[in-house]
């Protein structure tokens, strides 16, 4: 079958005419659609498990089920089942794999790239402020996409900087690949009424909205006055229809706030469909190993994320405490990479080193270029999945891979060597791996060694 020509076409819309009327009592209908497209075990897994979750009315993701039937138009909610169920994780993701084995090299599920380096905020421990202001045009953002289209990549993520500092250039870039899913992390400052009706009427574009607590202390890192922005932001997205979530970056400072109950019902509350955690990294001259968590705080957070995934009507991701559902690191294209505004290429947001640049390198020659073949070659970095980052966890082992590949540093203004970067995160890591295996002895040694 040729999944190319499938993706967008006429048979998915018979699928989601199950969505048209009685939406909710008829998914049962449209997860039985969907498991025809289905090549691997693990998707066949998560639309079973999802299945049986809806069917009690009481269980939290029939809950956040019901909140977007109840809530978005549904013409947004077709183009999600569309463009990131179908088009992105089911059917592209297929593409993908046989590109990745046609080229041996990792090809990607996301894209995250940044239209610009400039930002309206000068948030404490922001690496954008090592950047100069460059930007990427829209011709260079559309050819990634359209080459990415090609190896199977349907989902595409913006960062930056502040990427609505080019708000015309995405409204652009989603209407035009009208058959992709979107997503943008935003500080949220610049979203206006004028705004919100443009995404809305795209229809698959996403935001994920930058907050590290309540007002006091988000407002601490971001600027006085950024909370009640993003609060008068998430009310406007409501009114609108257009589906967001939060980001945190949980630090030293702040972990005990993100990681609480209070905190996860203030963001349902707003409106919140998902959540996505970072942790804090020591990035460029600003980076500072004091704001790094302490390893008790990031079990801390590994323990109350697992919780609430449980109870509360909301997504929630920890990207560095959930190795094992990805089976570790997820960069260097096994299943996302980061292009920066200046193109350079490289295997994470947070690991600022490169082979290539996009404007001199097609995205297939970058997925071959010498740093992400490392990362191929050596991923999982460590049997322990909760250790799964080669800079935070594993930092000699970053070290090694921008040496072997002869990376160039990507940070613009002032160049950081690797051997800076991970000495920055040596002791944290060195601490981690005590709790991490602890944390792996209690929750899978068991049931793996059962498996």
């Amino acid at each position: 079958m040729n999944y190319k020509k499938l993706i967008g076409s006429a048979v998915i819309n018979q699928g989601l005419n199950y969505i048209e009327k009685d939406p909710l009592n008829n998914i049962p209908k449209l997860l039985k659609y969907i498991k025809k497209f289905t090549a691997f075990d693990h998707h066949h897994k998560a639309i079973d498990n999802f299945g049986k979750a809806i069917e009690d009315p009481d269980n939290n993701w029939n809950q956040l089920t019901q909140k977007v039937l109840n809530n978005y138009d549904m013409n947004i909610v077709k183009k999600f089942v569309a463009n990131f169920v179908l088009n992105s994780v089911i059917l592209g993701r297929k593409v993908s794999v046989e590109y990745s084995e046609k080229y041996d090299c990792n090809v990607p599920w996301a894209i995250l790239m940044d239209p610009t380096a400039a930002c309206n905020l000068k948030c404490e421990g922001c690496w954008a402020a090592d950047y100069d202001k460059t930007s990427m045009s829209f011709e260079t953002m559309d050819r990634i996409i359209r080459e990415g289209k090609e190896l199977g990549v349907y989902m595409y993520v913006f960062s930056g900087g502040e990427p609505f500092l080019k708000k015309q250039d995405l409204i652009k870039l989603a209407g035009k690949h009208n058959d992709c899913a979107f997503l943008s992390f935003t500080n949220g400052t610049l979203i206006d009424e004028e705004l919100a009706k443009d995404l809305s009427q795209v229809g698959n574009f996403a935001l994920a909205i930058s907050v590290d607590g309540f007002e006091a202390v988000s407002d601490q890192r971001r600027g006085e006055g950024t909370y009640s922005q993003i609060d008068e932001t998430m009310g406007i997205l409501s009114s609108y229809g257009v589906p967001f979530g939060f980001s945190t970056t949980y630090h030293r400072y702040n972990t005990e706030t993100v990681a609480s109950e209070e905190y996860i019902d203030a963001m349902v509350d707003k409106g919140c469909l998902f959540g996505w955690y970072f942790t804090y990294m020591p990035i460029g001259k600003q980076g500072t190993p004091d704001m790094l968590v302490t390893p008790e705080q990031r079990a801390y957070m590994f323990e109350q994320i697992h919780k609430f995934r449980a109870e509360k009507p909301i997504f929630l991701i920890d990207f560095w405490n959930d190795g094992e559902f990805s089976g570790g690191c997820i960069a260097g294209g096994r299943n996302y990479l980061h292009i920066n505004a200046n193109g350079d290429v490289e295997p994470c947001a947070f690991i600022h080193y490169a082979n290539v640049n996009i404007h001199d390198h097609s995205l297939l020659e970058a997925l071959r270029s010498p740093l992400f073949q490392e990362y191929r070659k050596r991923q999982p970095f460590d049997d322990n999945l909760l250790k799964p980052c080669p800079l935070l966890d594993n930092p000699d082992i970053l070290t090694e891979m921008v040496q072997n590949s002869d990376a160039y540093s990507t940070q613009i203004l002032e160049k950081e060597p690797v051997e800076r970067v991970a000495n920055k995160c040596q002791p944290i890591a060195s601490k981690w791996a005590r709790k991490a295996d602890e944390l792996w002895e209690e929750n899978y040694s068991v049931s793996s060694e059962s498996d």
